[in-house]
């Protein structure tokens, strides 16, 4: 399925410096995706200052490369962030979906829009591991004449599951899980964005932030979907009306909840307690 983030006019001509605006309703793990390399929490040893990756994406001009790591590593963002700071366009296809009809459809866009406007295109394949040799092999052409720039992420070895001719054509860069100190950075950060992230979330200690970044085994997505589902919990049982009993000021008492309630009253001017009486509990939700 092809996804075009930018399109092929004139608006995407000077580039992708816009950053991508996620929907108010996207997940939290999609709507706090780092917009810039200055964003990006963990792999410095790639995307540090200095290295050349960080250089060749700042300067609008990505090479191909496959990017291998963990699943909540940063390989989506981080393709993602190239493709925006690219004089380029951007397509994204995911193996699990694609086939070589839709690779074709893609190297065939962008030899059109090389041919009106001299612009290039960036192609984000996911899971590329799942392509077969042929699906792989129809990408080296446009990869090596320069007409695709092609950023692939895979959590399998590449040396084993990705074309050597393919390999060489690009460089791998393999991602490392993040650490619980960094998992938790990003659920801080999720927690203090009322924009992005949570707005006015609940009380959360720092005990509970510490143990779903531990238990998230490095991947800043699943720690934030977690985050997401325990606040959401959260204000579903602080919408619940909890049990309590009003006192009636004739000296009756009225309970709130499903079942029955039993309410005593005397007759006027008699001190002999009336019988027991059982009447309907109602519920109330607030």
């Amino acid at each position: 399925m092809s996804d075009q983030l930018f399109d092929t006019g004139d608006a995407a001509a000077a580039g992708g410096d816009a950053p991508e605006v996620a929907p108010a309703d996207a997940p939290l793990a999609v709507r706090m995706r780092p917009r810039g390399l200055d964003e990006m929490v963990g792999q410095e040893h790639i995307v540090g200052e200095g290295s050349a990756l960080r250089a060749a994406i700042e300067s609008g001009r990505p090479h191909s490369a496959i990017l291998y790591g963990p699943p909540g590593a940063g390989k989506t963002t981080l393709a993602r962030i190239a493709a925006r700071m690219a004089d380029g366009a951007f397509e994204e296809e995911s193996a699990v979906n694609a086939g070589r009809a839709e690779i074709r459809a893609v190297i065939e866009r962008a030899r059109e829009r090389r041919r009106a406007n001299g612009r290039g295109t960036v192609l984000f394949l996911d899971e590329i591991h799942r392509f077969n040799k042929a699906q792989q092999d129809a990408l080296l052409p446009a990869v090596e004449e320069g007409l695709l720039t092609l950023i692939g992420a895979t959590t399998e070895n590449p040396y084993f599951e990705v074309n050597s001719a393919l390999i060489s054509r690009s460089q791998v860069y393999e991602l490392a899980p993040l650490s619980p100190e960094q998992v938790e950075e990003l659920l801080r950060r999720a927690l203090a964005d009322p924009e992005r992230g949570i707005a006015e979330p609940p009380p959360i200690s720092g005990e509970a932030l510490a143990m779903l970044a531990e238990r998230s085994g490095g991947d800043a997505r699943a720690a934030l979907s977690g985050l997401e589902r325990a606040v959401e919990r959260a204000r579903t049982r602080k919408s619940t009306s909890p049990r309590s009993r009003t006192p009636c000021s004739d000296g009756r008492s009225t309970t709130t909840a499903r079942g029955t309630a039993t309410t005593t009253s005397s007759p006027p001017g008699s001190s002999r307690p009336a019988a027991p009486t059982s009447t309907p509990r109602s519920t109330t939700w607030r």
